[in-house]
């Protein structure tokens, strides 16, 4: 992690508390990650109402998993595909690309998600 670089190939800031693959708060892609968590997104109405519509709830706690839910501003590190899917669909979160870790743009091209930067 501490060589980890966001989509411009500068140090990766923080994206936010208890998120990532590794629930450290930054968007980093381990070699375990096969989901590529490296979307730094700001969660946004449409986008939650998108995610539990494919079947990924990410508004209801889940105290079993230290996972209390997420609402409308706050921040969190999706899948590059999920976030790509949305877009598609119409419906992609704000993302802050300073902690948008640089496997992202093995999904999503980096002028998309310079159209939906913080």
């Amino acid at each position: 992690m501490a060589n980890a670089k966001n989509v411009y190939g500068k140090p990766l800031q923080l994206c936010c508390g208890n998120s990532g693959f590794t629930r450290e708060g930054f968007c980093y892609v381990p070699a375990s990650d096969v989901g590529n968590h490296s979307v730094c997104a700001i969660v946004d109405e449409p986008f939650l109402d998108f995610s539990i519509n494919q079947g990924n709830d990410l508004i209801t706690p889940r105290p079993d998993l230290s996972f209390a839910g997420l609402k409308p501003g706050d921040k969190w590190c999706l899948c590059a595909a999920r976030w790509l899917q949305a877009y598609e669909a119409g419906a992609a979160p704000r993302v802050n690309l300073a902690a948008t870790h640089e496997k992202a743009l093995d999904v999503i091209p980096l002028a998309v998600l310079e159209l939906y930067a913080k």
